[in-house]
């Protein structure tokens, strides 16, 4: 890389890491830098996958005062994580390089629409809960399944994985979605390290990449938990569709 490319890639990976934190959908960012440095799609994913780990550990820690008294919860989400987490790396290290250019497309363009459907789904959710109800504290099977799929999802191709956790939750479970939110971080975290583990030793990946990534999401990760409460969520989302729309159009081009 270029002493302007590396560069890119650190503010990259800052950038996911806060963004990661608050809302998720960081790879959008991260992604279509890493393309534009010449890295190939699958070795792009999973340089990605490694270098964001530490921002996933750092945001979990720094939301540490929401996760009391969700130690049950977080353990047993956490176990459907690990299982979905390995699932998806191993479809990403078995299926073919030609199949991941295919499917990642649609990945991307799915994870831009529930970026931008995200107002509204929260909007629904805040209209179930001023109906009142009864008090689902674990969700139940279906959280449990939904989640472990969305996490064969995460460990695949990450991007707006956090938003589908919190989405998920935030239909199943009476909680806030700052608590929600916590939950969301410790999930992404696991399914991250779990993918990361595999990665390391069956994938292909860029040390360079990896490191300014890990570097940055890590200071991300915390700049992320302790002041997203102040960003203004249509400014994120603005960047995080436009960012998401340029890397989309560059696949389906390339």
């Amino acid at each position: 890389m270029t002493p302007w490319e590396m560069a890119a890639v650190l503010a990259a990976g800052t950038g996911a890491g806060a963004v990661n934190a608050v809302v998720g959908s960081g790879t959008l960012i991260t992604f279509p830098v890493l393309l534009a440095t010449g890295l190939p799609p699958v070795t792009a994913t999973v340089s990605n996958g490694l270098g964001l780990v530490p921002g996933s550990i750092t945001a979990a820690l720094g939301y540490r005062e929401e996760l009391r008294g969700q130690r049950r919860r977080v353990l047993l989400l956490g176990a459907g994580a690990v299982l979905g987490g390995l699932a998806g790396a191993v479809l990403l290290l078995t299926l073919p390089a030609s199949a991941f250019e295919r499917i990642v497309p649609v990945l991307v363009g799915l994870a831009l629409v529930l970026v931008a459907c995200q107002p509204w789904i929260a909007k629904r959710v805040r209209r179930r809960r001023a109906s009142g109800g009864p008090v689902r504290r674990d969700g139940g099977p279906l959280l449990f399944t939904g989640l472990t799929l969305a996490s064969v999802y995460g460990g695949y191709f990450s991007a707006a994985q956090g938003i589908i956790y919190v989405s998920l939750m935030g239909m199943l479970l009476d909680e806030t979605l700052q608590r929600l939110n916590a939950v969301k971080n410790v999930l992404a975290a696991v399914v991250n390290t779990v993918a990361a583990l595999l990665f390391l030793f069956f994938a292909p990946f860029d040390w360079t990449a990896v490191v300014l990534i890990a570097a940055g999401s890590a200071l991300g990760g915390l700049i992320g938990a302790r002041t997203g409460r102040r960003f203004s969520p249509a400014v994120l989302r603005t960047l995080i569709v436009s960012v998401g729309t340029v890397a989309l159009v560059h696949l389906m081009l390339h």
